[in-house]
This record gives C-alpha cells, sequence and structure tokens, in this order.
C-alpha cells in the first residue's frame, strides 16, 4: 500500500544559510610551508575581499598581505626553493593565460618572470638542489605547443632548454633537475613514453599505451636508474611502476583491480614515493615507504574527513596536513613528526562551523544495460528524504569524477529543501579504464541514460517528486543540462547550464590552440571532426531546440577559452527565435567558470529564485549584489 504523500513544512528545515557564507570568498585557505620550516603562506581576502597570499612566521601572529591582485584574486601559488621567494599564477580575466609572478618576501616586490603577450605558462618542476631555477612551459614560440624553459629565479633570465616536437602533454626532470622523460600524445589517440640517456641523446619510446589505456611518466629516483610510471596496460586500472631504466623491467609498486592509482606522496629530497592513494568510495591511502607508516597512524586519529598532506619542510619534520569532511570546512593543521602532535592552525571558513549541514552519502545503482554506476546523495536536514523536489548536479570534464566531501553547490540545494545527486556516469575517471572507454562514443547516448537511470533510481526508491527534478552543471555538466532538456525533454523540470557546449561541431573547431595534441584523443572518445561531422551533429542539443518544453538558465564566461561565448549564444538564439523559455546570464570578466565571489553570488542568486520558481525550494532573496559582471537576458 502507497503511504499518502506528506507535504514538505519548510518549518523543519535548518534556518537559510546565507549564499555569501556558501559563495564567498574562504578566510584563509591553502597553507604551505616554507623550505626552511620558519614561514607560513596562505590564501586569504584582502580589505576589499580580493584573494592575496599572506604570509606569517611559524609559531607568531605576525601576519602580512604580500601580493596586491587588483580583482580578480589569487587562487595558486606555491614556494621556490629559495627562503624569500613565492611564485604565483594569475591569468587575465579567465582567458587561462597564466603567468607566472615572483614575490620576494621580505622586500614584497612581485615581478613577472614569464612577461610575454598572450603566451600560457605552465610550471614543470622546482628542485631543492637547484633553488634558484624553475622549469617552465611556455607556447611563445608557436601558441600550439609548450616548450620548456629554464628560468632564473634572481635575474628572471629565461632560457630555451627544451623543444617540444608538438606532440609533447607532460615533461619529467632528473635529480640533476634535466628534462629526460616525456609524455606524448599519439595520431591514434594513445600516448608514447619517452626518454632520453642524457639531454645530448635523441628521445626513445619506451612505451605506446593505445587510446582506451592511460599512461605518463611520473618521476625519476634519485639515483637516476628508475623511472616511476603509471599506466593501465595489462590491467584494468592504472597501476604505479618502477621501470628499471638499465633492464626496461617493470615492477608493479602499488595497485587496485577496480580503482586508478591516485595521489602520490614523493619525499621532496630523496625521491622516494611514500605513499599512494586509491579514490573509492572516499580517499584511502596505502604506505608504501616503513618510515612514514606511523605519521600516517597518527594524522588520521587527528580530525574526521579524507586527510591529504600538504606540504612539508626540507628538513621533514613539520607537515601540513588539511582534512575535508562532508559537513563542514576544511581543517588544517600543523603536525610535527617527532612528537607526532598535531596543532590545528585555522578552518578555511569558521562560519561554517555550528551550522546544521547536510551528509554526503556514498551510492551505487544498476544502469539499463547492468553497468554498475557510484555517485553521491545530499538530502535536507530536519526533513524526509520523501518526495523531494531534487537537482541532478552534474560533474563537468567529463574526463573527471566527483568525489566525496563538502560541496557548496550540494549544501546550498540541500538547504532550500532539495534532494541532491551526484552521479559518476560512464567515462568518469578513478575506476579503471574498462568504465572510462564505456563512454567513448557515449555523448548524449549511454552516457546520457546513465543520468536517467539515476532519475528512475531517485524516483523507485520515493526519495525524488518525478515532476520535480532539475538537471544542472558545468563545462560537460552544461552539455548533459541541454542534453537533457532536447533529448529527454519530458525528464526534467527545469534545466541550468553553466558554461556548456551546445555544437560538438563548433566545441571542437574552437578548442585553444594547445589542445592540439589531444584531438586525437577527442576523435577517438568524442568522435571524428573531419569525417563524423553528421554523427557530432546528431549528438549536439543545437539542433534539437525545437524539442525543448522546459526552461533554462544558461551562465556563460565572455573570455572562456575551452567552450567559447558563442557556445551559449547560439542556443540562445536559438530559442529565443523558436519562442522556447529561456534565460542568459553573461559574464564579461569570467572565463570556464565563475572565480570572482561576486559573481558567484549573482549567478546562484538568480539560479535559487529560477530552481523556486520552477521546483519550490526555498529562497533567499535575490538582493543587491555590487561588483558583478553579469549581464541578464530573458
Amino acid at each position: 500500500m502507497q503511504s499518502a504523500t506528506v507535504e514538505q513544512k519548510p518549518s523543519q528545515l535548518p534556518p537559510l544559510i546565507p549564499r555569501d557564507i556558501l559563495f564567498g570568498n574562504p578566510e584563509r585557505t591553502s597553507p604551505q610551508l616554507s623550505p626552511d620550516g620558519k614561514y607560513l603562506a596562505y590564501i586569504a581576502p584582502d580589505d576589499k575581499n580580493v584573494l592575496q597570499v599572506w604570509l606569517r612566521t611559524v609559531g607568531q601572529e605576525d601576519d602580512r598581505q604580500l601580493t596586491a591582485d587588483k580583482k580578480r584574486g589569487i587562487r595558486i601559488f606555491f614556494w621556490t626553493y629559495n627562503t624569500d621567494q613565492l611564485l604565483y599564477m594569475q591569468d587575465s580575466e579567465g582567458d587561462e593565460n597564466f603567468h607566472l609572478y615572483l614575490v620576494n618576501i621580505q622586500s614584497n616586490i612581485v615581478r613577472d618572470i614569464t612577461p610575454f603577450q598572450g603566451i600560457q605558462a605552465q610550471p614543470i618542476e622546482l628542485d631543492p638542489n637547484f633553488p634558484s631555477e624553475a622549469l617552465v612551459g611556455m607556447n611563445l614560440n608557436d601558441p600550439s605547443k609548450h616548450d620548456v624553459y629554464r628560468i632564473n629565479l634572481k635575474n628572471g633570465a629565461a632560457e630555451l632548454d627544451t623543444e617540444n616536437p608538438g606532440n609533447i602533454v607532460g615533461w619529467t626532470a632528473d635529480a640533476q633537475f634535466q628534462v629526460r622523460a616525456a609524455t606524448a600524445a599519439t595520431p591514434d589517440g594513445g600516448y608514447d613514453l619517452l626518454f632520453r640517456e642524457t639531454i645530448d641523446k635523441p628521445w626513445e619510446t619506451l612505451r605506446h599505451w593505445g587510446p582506451d589505456d592511460e599512461g605518463g611518466a611520473v618521476s625519476f629516483s634519485a639515483d637516476g636508474k628508475t623511472l616511476y610510471i603509471s599506466g593501465s596496460h595489462d590491467a584494468n586500472a592504472s597501476r604505479l611502476i618502477a621501470l628499471d631504466l638499465a633492464t626496461r623491467k617493470e615492477t608493479v609498486i602499488a595497485e587496485d583491480p577496480q580503482y586508478d592509482i591516485g595521489g602520490i606522496l614523493v619525499h621532496p629530497v630523496t625521491r622516494v614515493i611514500q605513499a599512494v592513494s586509491f579514490y573509492k568510495d572516499k580517499q584511502e591511502w596505502q604506505v608504501l615507504d616503513e618510515s612514514i607508516a606511523a605519521d600516517f597512524e597518527a594524522i588520521a586519529q587527528v580530525s574526521p574527513g579524507d586527510f591529504a598532506v600538504g606540504s612539508r619542510d626540507l628538513a621533514d619534520k613539520n607537515w601540513l596536513v588539511s582534512y575535508m569532511a562532508d559537513n563542514g570546512p576544511v581543517y588544517y593543521y600543523a603536525y610535527n613528526r617527532d612528537s607526532k602532535t598535531s596543532s590545528l592552525l585555522f578552518s578555511n571558513q569558521p562560519k561554517l562551523e555550528g551550522l546544521q549541514l547536510a551528509s554526503m552519502q556514498p551510492i551505487s545503482y544498476e544502469a539499463r544495460d547492468g553497468l554498475t554506476i557510484h555517485g553521491y546523495l545530499t538530502t535536507p536536514v530536519g526533513i524526509p528524504a520523501n518526495n523531494l523536489p531534487t537537482v541532478l548536479l552534474v560533474h563537468g570534464g567529463p574526463w573527471a569524477r566527483d568525489t566525496w566531501g563538502y560541496d557548496p553547490e550540494a549544501q546550498w540545494l540541500a538547504n532550500r529543501g532539495y534532494a541532491v545527486l551526484q552521479v559518476n556516469f560512464r567515462g568518469s575517471v578513478g575506476y579503471g579504464k574498462a568504465f572510462v572507454n564505456a563512454g567513448n562514443r557515449e555523448w548524449a547516448a549511454k552516457m546520457h541514460d546513465d543520468l536517467i537511470d539515476a532519475v528512475n533510481w531517485l524516483v523507485e526508491k520515493g526519495i525524488s517528486d518525478r515532476n520535480k527534478i532539475a538537471i544542472m552543471g558545468g563545462s560537460y555538466g552544461g552539455y548533459a543540462t541541454l542534453v537533457g532538456l532536447t533529448f529527454t525533454p519530458d525528464a526534467f523540470a527545469c534545466g541550468v547550464d553553466i558554461v556548456g557546449p551546445s555544437n560538438l561541431i563548433t566545441l571542437m573547431q574552437s578548442i585553444p590552440p594547445y589542445w592540439a595534441p589531444m584531438k586525437a584523443m577527442f576523435s577517438h572518445r568524442l568522435g571524428d571532426l573531419e569525417t563524423e561531422e553528421e554523427f557530432l551533429k546528431e549528438r549536439s542539443p543545437l539542433f534539437y531546440v525545437d524539442r525543448i518544453q522546459k526552461p533554462l538558465l544558461i551562465g556563460q564566461g565572455a573570455n572562456d577559452p575551452r567552450v567559447k561565448q558563442a557556445e551559449s549564444e547560439q542556443i540562445v538564439e536559438a530559442m529565443q527565435k523558436a519562442g522556447k523559455p529561456v534565460e542568459y546570464a553573461l559574464y564579461t570578466d569570467e572565463g570556464h567558470g565563475f572565480a570572482r565571489p561576486e559573481n558567484r553570488l549573482h549567478f546562484f542568486a538568480i539560479t535559487e529564485d529560477f530552481l523556486a520558481k520552477y521546483l519550490g525550494g526555498r529562497c533567499e532573496p535575490i538582493g543587491d549584489i555590487q561588483g558583478h559582471s553579469g549581464v541578464v537576458k530573458s
């Protein structure tokens, strides 16, 4: 007998959590210990709410701001092995043409060490034995390929170190700080592992991975006799392997039959691989170096959640460890290896502490063809998980995956009264190559079937109201939203697409020039632009606008180098011509996603209003959001 549906009583839900707490800047984040252990650098907002790098002396409270980024905010920085220097990365309004900036922590002088117009800098390696040098990839001579430059951190001089023949996607230096291994993309959509005995010898191919395998170089041993690699050859999942460079014999160091190798912890001085992780429902560490076994045991006890060693001093006495749970901020601890004790530094967002946050539950279901699909379900606090309005939140990539832990979007939606399901549909990474390859040529086909099967699972379990399910996501997740509203027009009540491509042909025609080596991989996994235009057209939502029945909200960054502005504008225009319900927000100073908090707060405010209109969840008023660049058309 079916029970009567109980009307959701908003009063049973916890108080509304302000969007500013969920989507505003962190208070402090990403702490990094200087190599000599004297200083702690971290990211925090300045008095204008722009993220900067800050510095404190360990054991003191002399915190001071080092950088003066004007608008976008700094998100990526790292110490050099010169104690008075650190590096940060910054692009221009989301164009992903990152430059590397050197900061002197004594004088606060900031210098662009890659000061070339229109280039993209990619940090390759730093080495404690060569503290005044950095290996950096730059597409200075040809926008489609990054050559290796050796940059002098004392005077900023950059000299060409290793030329890229055009197909290299990764470089690896040895303990003498010489580039001696590389990973090359190949015309079949696979990869070659390249090696040279010395920098004046020619490159040789040690191994080829076909298009259905993954692999690449990880690091050299200190004596240069072993090259550590990851690869899925001769197995289902990627393994960590030691390759003896004299005999060419491979020895498996770490593996799991189902899950790919994930994080790899390498000692910065001895180059010993100390631990690896496999991401299953949650992260699981496997210690390989017994000298840190007691440390991992100690740090696992400190705080709930998944932990990671973020940085360490060169003496290897002090570590910085982060802990991520699903229902609170990230906590950062200083860990001392001698005493095996930890002390709390700070959390990234103290305002989350004490709030009634939802838990994220790992789930799995069977797709229609029998494949097991894993995911994460978040349901509102304080009310039964019955017949709820729901958001299917689809990850980008698609060669990526959702993970367990605090997720601001999931918390926001659950707090507003929605169930949230995030699924690792076929093609997602981490679950072995058979699972990734099951997504080949299945955009808008079996990859989308997995999402529809997720909807059916939610309804069969009684969790969701079939008539009140939205689909939402960014990048590939935005594409999945467009597919949801065109290929399965009755499945969803509405959709929210963030920087999603609408036409796979124009997407592939307009990729950044430095993605050229990956074109063969795209051809294999997505479809061939040269020979299969009709096939790609069949999988492109733009050509099925007439089928759309439900309202759509689109958010786009004007400077997105991956999914160009035209991808959103062409479907908005087609929908407007066809009289279909569409709202469009363009952010003039953003790229592939929204980095500035003002823009995040604005887009999620209009999204919240949109979802409340079509799903009936709670809504914090949009309010007056200062400083955003959003131009909204409906």
